[in-house]
């Protein structure tokens, strides 16, 4: 099947170059225009980076759809698993690695406000996604069989910025699976051409308050310059009165508020928050774990292990990962008084998932509210005791992330706080 259209972009988008390198890989011809010219006739776009519409008519908005698209020329041949595997990787390279690249690489570049926090557990996680990648890769030469497929044009565009900006070689020959894989997708052809030349990271980009100040008044006003200026409002007209009989309905109650599912136990001495700032900013060895030993209040404040009933289940790492971030998300109303570090051991389909938790409390807290009760009966949990030696082996295991953990290989972590 022809594969033909036209790519409507804005002004230096990221989406833009990805797309074209991958028409570029597929041999499609593509018209590309401003975005603007379509701005004004689909005003419910759901993308404001790239929109195409095909030589037929038909219309795709989604950066991942479009890929897939422009290389369908080259997946018709090739059997159903091969594309679906294809689109597995669309999906991990946008959700798994992007969201920590930009995370990192923007506020070094001075385009986007510095939070040492943010920046610090992107890195971490986006070291542990390529320790895992990294993995994958010693016997393979491209994610999908043995020729490059979208999905090695995806990532690899996906993951340019860090090693462009903030991936020196000191940090390169850790993951030399990667970086092999890497430079391989990057040195075609077809990507030069849409790239241009570029160099990899010598010395990482840091930060610049000054440079933050001037790109910051430099698009704020050209926002205002763009801004059209508004209309006189129109006065409004008097609302009509309200017969008599209406009255009645206007002392509607309000929403009686949530109740905190914690508010029954008493606050104690221990501050959640301040140890948070302390575990974010500070070195997690020498800072943290003393901070929380010296401030832990185990009259009102409990610890437990969990551990993931299912193991057997557990196919891909990611997919693990995918478990616990989607357990945080629903557990979003425990942040305020509690703290976890949930962690994904072993390999692809050899994983495990276990971790430590901090509550207010000495109950099993998920029974506290209905919300929270999705989750954790599939983990086995277990109240530790604050004063035994091995609950303070596990706690700064668990909280730094290095140790022996009874055993077990350590992939990657997340922190609930």
């Amino acid at each position: 099947m022809a594969v033909s259209g036209t790519l409507y972009i804005s002004q230096n988008s990221f989406h833009a170059k990805k797309l074209l390198a991958v028409a570029e890989l597929s041999n499609v011809k593509l018209k590309t225009d401003d975005l603007t010219m379509v701005k004004s006739t689909h005003e419910n776009l759901l993308s404001n980076q790239v929109y195409f519409v095909s030589s037929k008519g038909q219309h795709l908005c989604s950066p991942n759809a479009i890929a897939l698209y422009l290389s369908n020329a080259m997946t018709a041949l090739k059997d159903q698993f091969h594309v679906v595997e294809v689109v597995e990787w669309l999906n991990i390279a946008d959700t798994e690695f992007l969201p920590h690249v930009l995370t990192w690489v923007l506020p070094c570049l001075s385009v986007m406000e510095f939070n040492k926090s943010k920046i610090e557990d992107a890195k971490q996680q986006l070291a542990a996604q390529l320790r895992w990648l990294n993995s994958l890769m010693y016997s393979r030469t491209f994610l999908v069989g043995e020729r490059l497929s979208v999905a090695d044009v995806v990532l690899a565009c996906n993951l340019l910025p860090a090693f462009q900006h903030v991936l020196d070689e000191k940090q390169r020959t850790q993951y030399i699976n990667v970086t092999r894989w890497f430079l391989t997708v990057v040195n075609q052809p077809f990507f030069k051409k849409v790239y241009g030349p570029w160099e990899l990271c010598v010395k990482p980009a840091e930060f610049e308050r000054s440079k933050y100040q001037e790109f910051e008044s430099a698009t704020s006003g050209k926002a205002k310059k763009n801004k059209k200026p508004k209309e006189p409002a129109a006065k409004p007209a008097p609302e009509p009165k309200k017969p008599p009989e209406d009255d009645e309905d206007e002392d509607v109650p309000a929403e009686p508020k949530q109740k905190d599912p914690f508010a029954a136990f008493p606050k104690g001495k221990f501050d959640m928050e301040a140890f948070k700032r302390v575990y974010s900013n500070e070195d997690t060895i020498t800072k943290a774990l003393p901070y929380f030993w010296e401030h832990f209040d185990p009259e009102n404040y409990s610890i437990w292990y969990c551990e993931y009933k299912y193991s057997n289940e557990l196919a891909k790492v990611f997919m693990s990962c995918n478990l616990i971030t989607g357990m945080f998300q629903r557990l979003d109303r425990m942040r305020k008084n509690a703290f976890a570090s949930v962690c994904v051991f072993g390999t692809d389909n050899n994983a495990s998932i276990s971790g430590i938790w901090i509550w207010r409390g000495h109950e099993l807290a998920f029974k506290l509210s209905e919300d929270w009760q999705i989750d954790y009966e599939s983990y086995t949990w277990s109240k530790l005791d604050p004063a035994a030696e091995k609950t303070k082996k596990l706690v700064e295991e668990y909280f730094a992330w290095e140790g022996s953990f009874d055993g077990k290989t350590f992939n990657q972590g997340k922190i609930f706080k």
